[in-house]
């Protein structure tokens, strides 16, 4: 007799994308340890990264045969040291009957940097060519699609400020998008206006 034939049989009788089921649940272990929960030291977004890998699972489940998801999450920490999470891929699309789908377009991994002078955003979208990708850049977002025969993208990022959109320059190279788009100078304060009261 075989000795891994009851963990063999065990294995293949559970979803092997499901981690909630069995003993072996590696959320659980995951939110659980004291090391993950020193470092977010918040019960708020610990219970947040929780909801997302549940979402992420109910996503597997109606994943539709033969079309690949992407999914993932980018974690951060601000200039306060608070961690900040951007999850990444495909989305979950309810239907007017409350089914949900999986959008085709993917949200692309990106990342925002805000300099002195200028607002530095770099988007991973492998796949496509240069002409594929349409920018438009407005005041305060920015929106990333492409729609090609290969691949689909789409992102609309909030700026952080307000920026001169005719100064937004933009390369790609190696499935890496760069975009540099020049910050609005502020209006100075010329100390105001004193108002005199009748």
């Amino acid at each position: 007799m075989n000795p891994f034939d009851d963990e063999n049989h065990e294995r293949k009788k559970r979803n092997p994308i499901d981690p909630f089921r069995g003993d072996d649940d590696i959320f659980r272990d995951i939110f659980n340890d004291d090391r993950i929960r020193d470092v977010f030291n918040d019960d708020k977004i610990m219970d947040d990264i929780k909801k997302m890998a549940e979402e992420m699972m109910k996503m597997f489940t109606n994943a539709q045969p033969g079309k690949p998801i992407v999914h993932g999450y980018k974690i951060d920490f601000g200039p306060d040291g608070k961690p900040q999470i951007e999850d990444f891929g495909n989305r979950s699309i309810k239907s007017p009957g409350g089914e949900s789908t999986i959008s085709e377009a993917i949200e692309p991994l990106t990342d925002i940097i805000e300099g002195e002078n200028d607002v530095a955003i770099t988007v991973e979208i492998p796949g496509v060519e240069k002409d594929d990708i349409d920018l438009v850049a407005s005041e305060s977002t920015l929106e990333i699609k492409v729609d090609s025969p290969k691949r689909k993208y789409h992102k609309l990022i909030d700026l952080p400020c307000n920026v001169k959109t005719k100064s937004t320059k933009a390369t790609y190279k190696n499935g890496i998008l760069d975009i540099v788009l020049d910050k609005k100078e502020k209006k100075k304060d010329n100390g105001g206006f004193k108002v005199s009261i009748e």
